[in-house]
């Protein structure tokens, strides 16, 4: 199957210059993809672009990421409705080393026929002084054609207007195109339909300059089935960085869609193939309540993203807080990551020295901690068989609890009733 047919079935492509088709399956080509650096860790919105240069290798052409140090200062004003925070080089080179790592998980780089290769648009930007920019490359594109672009429109029109710095972004990059096309011999441009406009830029100037021709598609902003944007959550971005967001986390992500979104989903995020997805579906549609869907598609992406080994760690840490899983899996986590799976669940502190002579378990839950309100209350919970000190259950009011109660030489898990969790921490 070719990349534009990759593309269309699993419904991702969406506007296709004429010719591009026709190219890419007569020949080998370069094509890029860009990717803003205003942050030092790419989120699931990045993910479509992701997708499509894997697809895009896998067909046996050279996918090229161009991270933007350059473009990274001035910020694209495409269909956003404030101008952004300019970064300094320092801050802006850190997020383009972290970037670097990130794809690296996802393409295969090297000095191959095949192989992805990266580029920083700051590389030739660097020298470019402002009169050579603006008599070699502004006198390509008029002002008239730079204003009838939706994206600067729609800043025209709203109450911030829009700075002289963001209008010229559709200039640097569609000079991108035209250097990676001179230099680099890549033809085409991909990304996410919102890029339309600066890409035809692109295009444009090497025809405008040199009469070549360049070539581009577009890929399909993704959104829920509620029409609400992907990837954002009450509590912000669902970022690749496990720092940022935990394998955990991540996997729930994925795992709480809805029918209708992970249907959608399973067809863009992974690489499965149709009928191992129409066969997932159709498991799915046979016992809804089975969740075969999400399953696949948050164990796919996981892996993808992290590794075999998170992704299993997540599904032992959704058995522990959902289920009857053990607690063992807590001993291969560092803190940080023990304190994610814990996110949200009642924490304390205790001494590890008191541990060492021992504590009433009373006191350990009313005294020490609040996992209580008061030892009464904890003595009836105890007898009554509602406590549980590492899924284990307690109903001596006299036990001792000691260093030996601990997880990691530093936790302790208590439960009360069924569901409320509390993490003792030991220091």
């Amino acid at each position: 199957m070719s990349f534009v047919e990759e593309l269309r079935w699993r419904g991702m492509l969406q506007d296709i210059m004429p010719g591009t088709e026709e190219l890419l399956n007569k020949e080998k080509v370069s094509g890029y993809i860009g990717f803003d650096p205003t942050g030092d860790s790419l989120h699931v919105g990045h993910l479509t672009q992701i997708m499509t240069l894997i697809h895009f290798q896998n067909a046996g052409h050279k996918p090229v990421a161009l991270v933007g140090g350059a473009t990274g200062m001035i910020g694209d004003p495409s269909f956003k409705s404030a101008e952004r925070n300019l970064l300094n080089e320092e801050t802006l080179q850190h997020n383009l080393d972290c970037l670097k790592s990130q794809l690296a998980k996802f393409l295969n780089f090297g000095d191959g026929e095949n192989d992805a290769k990266m580029v920083n648009n700051y590389d030739w930007f660097k020298d470019f002084s402002f009169l050579d920019f603006i008599r070699d490359v502004g006198k390509l594109i008029t002002v008239n054609y730079m204003m009838a672009k939706d994206s600067v429109k729609k800043r025209l029109e709203g109450d911030s207007g829009l700075s002289f710095t963001e209008f010229t972004y559709q200039l640097i990059q569609g000079y991108d195109f035209y250097y990676l096309w001179k230099n680099h011999n890549c033809k085409v441009q991909m990304g996410g339909s919102d890029q339309w406009g600066n890409i035809v830029t692109g295009s444009e100037m090497i025809r405008r300059q040199d009469q070549g021709t360049a070539y581009a598609l577009t890929t399909q902003l993704i959104k829920k089935a509620d029409g609400q944007k992907f990837g954002k959550t009450e509590s912000g971005a669902i970022w690749l960085d496990p720092k940022k967001t935990s394998p955990y986390k991540y996997y729930q992500f994925w795992l709480n869609t809805s029918d209708d979104d992970a249907k959608n989903w399973i067809r863009i995020f992974t690489l499965k193939t149709e009928a191992e997805i129409d066969a997932i579906i159709a498991e799915h549609d046979a016992a809804p309540h089975t969740r075969a869907v999400q399953k696949a598609l948050a164990k796919d992406i996981t892996i993808r993203t992290h590794s075999e080994k998170d992704y299993e760690t997540a599904i032992k840490t959704s058995e522990f807080l959902f289920g009857n899983g053990s607690l063992e899996f807590l001993a291969d986590l560092e803190h940080d990551a023990v304190l994610e799976v814990f996110d949200g669940v009642p924490q304390f502190e205790i001494s590890k020295g008191d541990l060492a002579t021992g504590l009433n378990i009373l006191d350990l839950l009313a005294v020490e901690t609040q996992v209580f309100p008061s030892k009464g209350e904890a003595r009836k919970m105890l007898q009554g068989g509602g406590v549980a000190l590492n899924k284990e259950k307690m109903t001596d009011i006299e036990l001792t609890v000691n260093e030996s109660s601990l997880i990691n030489n530093k936790y302790i898990v208590a439960q009360r009733g069924k569901k409320n969790y509390f993490l003792i921490i030991a220091k």
